[in-house]
């Protein structure tokens, strides 16, 4: 497997990351080609440039036909005769997918109606489709993303002058990790944002991988503040199977009943924390209390924040980001007299039954709970001699 990791500290746009893909060692012959066969008439070119003095690829899109607005179908239509592979033109699809639903929302009208101004022009359509095609090139399997620096002021658009994040990218990119850094432009545009949106796997800090290769894409413009490039790194996973970067959230309680502390972890189990403990602690004024720590993926760190609020007494929290290793594991199924059980197996060899499995056939068939799990255990090492 192989994956690929947008450093989006300067933002991210279409030409960036086709430039960054392309500074990594996509075939640019195989890509032009590629992108020809969309038919739009349309030249490409990259050539090697300096941000800040960083080496970075710029690439461009010019010419091309002059129709300014589109609607969807026609930009699905040209993705699907283009010669293109097969995987490059589903993932192009299911950007202009998401970046139309996007415009739909912000505009209130249906996904078939919606104009494609900017984001529809020709340089937006080989941007997607060459981003994609790149990926495919270079045999990235899955992509991960940093949290996107989103630049802040103003942008001038089809629509008049509008804040920055624009509408529509600010749409795009709800749920994941975002801030402002730097010079008052727009850094991520709807083209970027749709393409990391819809394509990263996760947000956050770099996976563990060992690095095969690294390319930087030029912005346009070069800033004083920092290297206007987007970053990509390309490598193998070496190990941690699950984001190496999680959020904790903790809350110091001393006024809520065990019923409600017992079932605000549950609620905070079904939502998707990684993990929930509730630890006793003498706090201020000698009061004995509760401390409640939650780990949680980072792009889920509000929803889980708002829901201590909601279910908990508390007035305060405290988050903060914390770095996670995590063995790669994989699962595998045994029969025990009672029912088949999944047991996890790490890359070490370290194994354990899955315990919902083992509590479910205890519940259903009166069999102590000590006794399924040691089956369960024997069985895997029975069926690995």
């Amino acid at each position: 497997m192989r994956i690929g990791y947008f450093d989006a500290f300067s933002g991210i746009s279409g030409d960036m990351t086709v430039g960054a893909l392309l500074d990594a060692g996509a075939d640019q012959a195989a890509l032009f080609a590629a992108l020809g066969s969309l038919d739009t008439g349309a030249s490409f070119s990259c050539e090697k440039t300096k941000r800040r003095g960083i080496a970075a690829s710029k690439f461009t899109v010019t010419g091309g036909e002059s129709k300014s607005h589109r609607h969807l179908p026609h930009i699905l239509d040209l993705i699907e005769h283009a010669d293109l592979p097969p995987r490059a033109k589903q993932n192009a699809a299911r950007v202009f997918q998401r970046l139309g639903a996007a415009e739909a929302k912000v505009h209130n009208v249906p996904i078939e109606k919606v104009h494609f101004h900017e984001v529809g022009a020709v340089d937006s359509i080989c941007d997607i489709a060459g981003a994609c095609t790149a990926l495919e090139l270079l045999g990235i399997d899955e992509i991960h993303s940093s949290a996107v620096n989103t630049g802040s002021g103003t942008v001038k658009t089809e629509h008049g002058v509008l804040p920055v994040p624009a509408p529509a990218t600010a749409e795009l990119l709800t749920g994941r990790p975002v801030y402002a850094r730097g010079p008052s432009v727009e850094l991520a545009t709807p083209t970027g944002a749709a393409i990391v949106s819809e394509l990263a796997a996760s947000f956050g800090s770099l996976p563990a991988m060992r690095v095969a290769a690294i390319g930087y894409g030029a912005g346009d413009r070069d800033f004083p503040e920092h290297a206007n490039v987007l970053r990509v790194i390309i490598g193998e996973p070496s190990g941690a199977a699950e984001s190496t970067s999680v959020s904790v959230i903790e809350a110091n309680i001393d006024d809520s009943s065990p019923q409600v502390l017992g079932y605000a972890m549950e609620r905070l189990l079904d939502a998707g924390a990684l993990d929930v403990t509730l630890e006793s602690v003498l706090m201020k004024k000698n009061r004995p209390g509760v401390l409640l720590r939650v780990i949680a993926r980072p792009e889920q760190a509000e929803n889980l924040a708002q829901l201590i609020f909601a279910e908990t007494t508390t007035l305060g929290l405290r988050l903060y980001t914390a770095e996670r290793r995590v063995k790669a594991r994989t699962i595998v199924e045994v029969a025990t007299s009672h029912g088949n059980v999944r047991v996890k197996v790490s890359e070490n060899g370290s194994f354990a039954a899955e315990y919902d499995d083992c509590r479910e056939l205890a519940r259903s068939t009166g069999t102590p709970l000590k006794e399924i799990l040691a089956e369960a255990h024997l069985a895997y090492l029975k069926s690995n001699r």
